[in-house]
């Protein structure tokens, strides 16, 4: 168990909850206002307006007191690349440089007669702020701002600390120029801490330090049988088709507990956090009588243990079947992986696995497509104590440590250009804000805590460095 941070010098925590309560108001109309503009990363979507957010959060950063405020790309196929900001203050010598990361691109709203009011109209209504990226990621962009504020308000010129926001213009289509864009800005970019303001808390209520991101191995599997199709009665019996044989392979996939049966795939059940299996039911909309899969509890199974599912097939479609034998079908496979587990280890197992349970001597192909690096806190660094304390006087409770089942897939890319930082994953987020859907929320006194949180992250580690210690161990 690591020791809790405890401040060298006392932090006016009154004063910072007076000061982010005060400036709340001001700091909602912020939101709502970015909210209003639709700045979607797809081609199918207008440009212009993905420009107009860009300049939209130039502004909010600017009004911040940030020195260096700049609208930022690279090149992006045949096209110019979706507009960044990037803001900085830079430390006073001796000091570290804190990263603040967000994006304020957002998801197509989707159906419109499935909203409660106007997508991008921002409209309060029983402690919710609704809006396509009133929470993902928007919020993520105003906590920093209003943190910021608050943190200068309480030290002012004293406030020794580097800062650089990073607000992505991209999140929503996949960061396809996320590690271009670190490569081509490396030095404005480094920092010593990187905080990720991208997740979720646990509960309304419960803060959460998101602690562990699974990685991911992406494949096709495909099966032949035959070099052409034949007549099933003439030549059925002998032979069975591809279908069936692409689903007696899928079938060795998993035990009969349901867990993972791939032979050199990590997995551990190290989780402290209970996550009840009625409200998981509820949350993947379950049906009822479909009993659970794996093994060990139901956080490790999502967290820190490989998963394994087809998200899609290639045979004969049902209505345009005739009576032969189907040659060959394939599969696409995805791989979630454990927490430290290499990615390229892990598909080197699921092919060693394919290619020796093909069966009846059907001839097998794997295809790797992807793969993806997980990630995991270093919850011994000084920034990670830094965070659990100021989360845990934020919200008046101690932070848990959650995962995500999937992967941020640009977290890899910061590890690996920023290999020295420690890297934090918080949130404003929380199970009823329906990150994507339509009615998607913010719950404010949840997001009022979680600024006061990121701000006593800010002071807590200035004052490591004002004491002597560096933000890493």
């Amino acid at each position: 168990m690591n020791a809790p941070y405890t401040p060298t010098v006392p932090v006016p925590l009154d004063a910072v909850r007076a000061a982010v309560h005060a400036d709340m108001p001001g700091t909602v109309a912020q939101l709502a206002e970015l909210v209003a503009v639709p700045g979607i990363a797809w081609e199918s979507f207008d440009a212009a307006q993905l420009e107009r957010s860009a300049e939209a959060v130039a502004a909010v950063l600017a009004g911040a007191g940030l020195e260096e405020v700049e609208i930022l790309r690279v090149p992006l196929g045949d096209g110019p690349g979706h507009p960044a900001v990037v803001a900085r203050r830079r430390p006073a010598p001796g000091y570290p440089t804190v990263l603040l990361y967000a994006h304020h691109d957002v998801q197509p709203p989707g159906r419109r007669e499935l909203w409660e009011s106007e997508p991008f109209v921002a409209e309060e209504r029983d402690g919710r702020l609704y809006g396509r990226g009133a929470a993902d990621d928007k919020a993520g962009i105003m906590a920093h701002v209003a943190a910021l504020r608050a943190a200068a308000e309480q030290r002012g010129e004293d406030l020794g600390l580097g800062v650089t926001v990073f607000v992505e213009g991209e999140e929503e289509a996949g960061s396809p120029s996320f590690r271009d864009f670190l490569e081509a800005y490396r030095d404005r970019l480094a920092a010593d801490v990187i905080v990720i303001a991208d997740s979720a808390n646990w509960e309304v209520g419960v803060p959460a330090l998101t602690t562990s991101l699974r990685g991911m191995v992406g494949a096709v599997v495909e099966v032949s049988v035959l070099e052409h199709a034949v007549h099933s009665g003439m030549y059925g019996g002998p032979v069975l088709d591809a279908p069936t044989l692409l689903s007696r392979l899928i079938a060795t996939f998993h035990d009969d507990d349901g867990a993972v049966a791939v032979a050199g795939l990590h997995a551990e059940d190290s989780t402290d956090l209970v996550y009840d299996e009625q409200r998981f039911r509820a949350d993947a909309a379950v049906r009822d009588g479909v009993r659970l899969a794996g093994r060990g509890s139901i956080a490790s199974r999502l967290w820190t243990q490989p998963a394994l599912s087809v998200t899609g097939m290639d045979v004969t479609p049902v209505d345009v079947a005739s009576n032969t034998i189907a040659p060959s079908a394939r599969a696409k496979i995805s791989l979630r992986t454990a927490p430290g587990q290499d990615p390229a280890e892990a598909a080197e197992a699921l092919r060693r696995h394919v290619e020796s349970h093909a069966p009846f001597g059907a001839h097998v192909r794997f295809e790797l497509e992807e793969t993806g690096q997980s990630f995991r806190t270093d919850m011994g660094s000084e920034a990670a104590r830094v965070a659990q304390w100021a989360l845990g006087e934020a919200w008046g409770r101690p932070a848990v440590e959650t995962g995500i089942g999937g992967s941020i897939p640009f977290t890899a890319d910061l590890l690996e250009v920023y290999p020295g930082a420690d890297i934090l994953i918080t949130g404003v987020e929380d199970p009823d804000s329906r990150a994507h859907s339509a009615n998607e929320s913010l719950h404010l006194a949840d997001f009022e805590r979680a600024v006061v949180a990121e701000t006593l992250m800010l002071l807590g580690l200035d004052d490591a460095a004002r004491s002597g210690q560096q933000p890493r161990e």
